[in-house]
């Protein structure tokens, strides 16, 4: 057992080489295991899904940097890793929701957790790219700290609050 935990304390206190990533892995956690909870506290499936979606963006963003860690490129990568990250919440729910499409805003035919999870794909993607805007207009520096980290979180926040009051 000493060595078990002599084992895990070696493991904790080696330098590993740092990568920037697009997202904090803390939040990326917490996101991942409030989901579970949100679902078992009643919160609305297409608020659940929302927050799904990024963050399975999230881990298509992660998935692209190890890609490019490896050196493996091709046309259309970007893409298709996105879309595959995505995907995955049908896999994600498959034993706990039913695939029951409806029209939403009289223009798609989708069900709500899908529908959501890809208005969260392209909420966090927007979000990103608008952090990056802003920090380039500012020289290269956020304008205040954990700014990466604020802007998505508001967004999907009042994204989340827009669909609880106006459900799908």
């Amino acid at each position: 057992m000493k060595k078990l935990y002599l084992m895990i304390l070696g493991a904790l206190l080696a330098p590993l080489p740092a990568i920037a990533n697009p997202a904090c892995a803390v939040c990326t956690v917490a996101i991942g295991a409030s989901l579970g909870v949100a679902r078992e506290m009643g919160v609305s499936d297409a608020v659940v899904g929302l927050w799904a979606g990024a963050l399975l963006t999230l881990l298509g963003y992660w998935t692209m940097v190890y890609f490019d860690k490896k050196n493996w490129n091709f046309w259309g990568r970007d893409f298709l890793l996105l879309l595959v990250s995505v995907g995955m919440i049908g896999f994600i729910y498959i034993d706990e929701v039913v695939y029951a499409p409806k029209i939403i805003w009289q223009v798609f035919y989708l069900d709500p957790i899908l529908f959501s999870a890809v208005l969260g794909m392209l909420l966090f993607i927007y979000t990103e790219k608008f952090y990056q805007w802003m920090k380039e207009r500012n020289g290269g520096h956020a304008h205040f700290p954990f700014e990466k980290v604020v802007l998505p979180v508001v967004t999907l926040f009042v994204a989340s609050y827009l669909l609880n009051a106006y459900p799908l």
